[in-house]
């Protein structure tokens, strides 16, 4: 893109009203659906569940995992919203892999990103029916079905019903995590509840000290930690759908440091201090385990309800970006041209509907084989999840350089410490993905990668090759 270009898109940009926006979208999201987007994006079964597995593995150092890998998270984010300020798009970090690092990176990153959210919604629909099984004795893949259905149909009816569903979907973690951590005080402070004689803040210290499994074994739970903020960077793709992005955007991503605090290290800290850490198990909800230890046991329902809700949030939110993130993609000639059309309301419809089918045959898949060939399948959420953050940092790297130099116009939301939080946070996403590399549970997913690059680099090199004039696969 040229500079006459850019300075053409940003008029756009600022041209808009609350209508539609410069790609055709509605602009639908207001101030408090993107500030419960943001929060809910950094809450899902990542916490209620994963964590579980993470403190079998690192003890009460998991907290500080979680207060290091959330810093890296902000630098991440305020990478993102130099970027969003720069120039505030739906294809969001596709469209500046593709702008700054070149068309084959957008591609990547675009097609990337879809099948993560693709992945990432099959898993969760099915998670949420097995929570379901909960109350009812239904078939799994029922509700799978029912689920899937009624996001789908949330999503085609207009973005402002996708931000309503999303914003509750996020008060009902956000209130379960407050009151989990009012009732732990309460246990600390006036000792009611069965584990009020054993509830102690000596208790993150007491069994085995801080670091009971060694400072390797709080190493090797960063991955889990990494995939329990994978959607935080969702905020970025509505950026296009934001009635004032240039306001509410910076907002919502300044937010990011307290949420981590309140619901991650603060959750943490209170649950590792009423029970002790060697109580909880892998493939069990702390939070569930718990209220068990407390003897509240209302609270296994509620939280198995607040589990429910954080599955379909994160589905609800694949079948949003899955859609946009096509037709960024059909936009630059990188994706079918049938991905472009929107709706009288401004709504990718094939784009959304293409997904959500595929989504369907994960949910058929896992009736089939619900064995480890499925399995196989979810580990790759994870490193595609994170290809999204390390586009995000080169591009904005690449972006402060040529800012810097006058070449592009400064960002009105500039990444404090940058280049330097940038570049400690492509380092520490290296050592995230060389501990699952020693890691023989989350290994798989690095296979995956390279088998999924050579797919996108055939792809993009026959595509090419039938229209070489496109500028979608020119250097700008």
């Amino acid at each position: 893109m040229t500079s006459a270009e850019v300075d053409k898109g940003h008029a756009g940009q600022e041209a808009e009203g609350a209508g539609n926006s410069g790609e055709g979208y509605q602009r639908g999201l207001g101030a408090r659906q993107i500030q419960m987007i943001a929060i809910g994006g950094a809450i899902g079964t990542g916490l209620f569940l994963g964590a579980g597995k993470a403190i079998d593995r690192a003890g009460p150092s998991l907290i500080l995992a979680y207060a290091i890998a959330g810093l890296v998270i902000f630098f991440i984010m305020r990478a993102l919203g130099e970027l969003l300020m720069y120039r505030p798009v739906s294809g969001s970090f596709s469209e500046y892999a593709r702008e700054f690092l070149g068309p084959f990176f957008g591609f990547v990153t675009g097609w990337t990103y879809w099948l993560f959210w693709v992945v990432t919604g099959i898993t969760e629909v099915t998670a949420a029916a097995t929570y379901m099984t909960y109350w009812w004795n239904i078939p799994q893949w029922l509700s799978a079905l029912v689920f899937t259905f009624i996001l789908y149909g949330a999503n085609l009816i207009s973005v402002k019903l996708f931000g309503e569903l999303e914003f509750w979907f996020s008060m009902v973690k956000v209130t379960a995590i407050i009151g989990m951590i009012l009732i732990c005080a309460g246990v600390l402070t006036i000792g009611f509840s069965d584990a009020a004689d054993t509830a102690t803040v000596a208790n993150l210290w007491n069994d085995g000290g801080f670091f009971p499994q060694g400072i390797t074994g709080t190493l090797m739970t960063l991955q889990i930690v990494m995939f329990a903020f994978l959607a935080v960077e969702l905020v970025g793709v509505t950026a296009g759908e934001s009635k004032d992005p240039r306001t509410v955007l910076p907002k919502a991503i300044n937010t990011v440091p307290w949420r981590i605090a309140v619901f991650y290290v603060g959750a943490l800290i209170m649950i590792l201090s009423v029970v002790p850490w060697s109580t909880f198990k892998p493939g069990v909800s702390p939070f569930v385990k718990a209220f068990e230890e407390m003897g509240l046991s209302v609270g296994a329902a509620i939280v198995n309800f607040v589990v429910l809700t954080a599955a379909l949030s994160s589905c609800n939110s694949g079948m949003y970006s899955t859609g946009r993130m096509l037709r960024d993609l059909a936009l630059n000639g990188q994706g079918p041209r049938a991905f472009t059309k929107l709706t009288k309301n401004g709504l990718p419809f094939i784009g959304t509907t293409f997904s959500a089918a595929l989504m369907l045959v994960g949910v058929w898949i896992n009736y089939q084989w619900p064995g480890q060939a499925f399995n196989y399948v979810v580990s790759f959420a994870t490193i595609s999840g994170m290809w999204a953050w390390i586009m995000i940092l080169f591009s904005q790297l690449r972006f402060r350089f040529l800012a810097d130099r006058g070449v592009l116009p400064q960002s009105t939301f500039r990444a404090p410490g940058s280049p330097y939080t940038s570049v400690f946070a492509l380092a520490f996403i290296g050592m995230v993905i060389v501990m699952m590399a020693i890691d023989k549970e989350a290994r798989i997913s690095l296979y995956c990668a390279p088998v999924w690059a050579l797919v996108l680099g055939v792809s993009y090199l026959m595509l090419k090759a039938r229209n070489p004039e496109n500028t979608a696969f020119t250097k700008k």
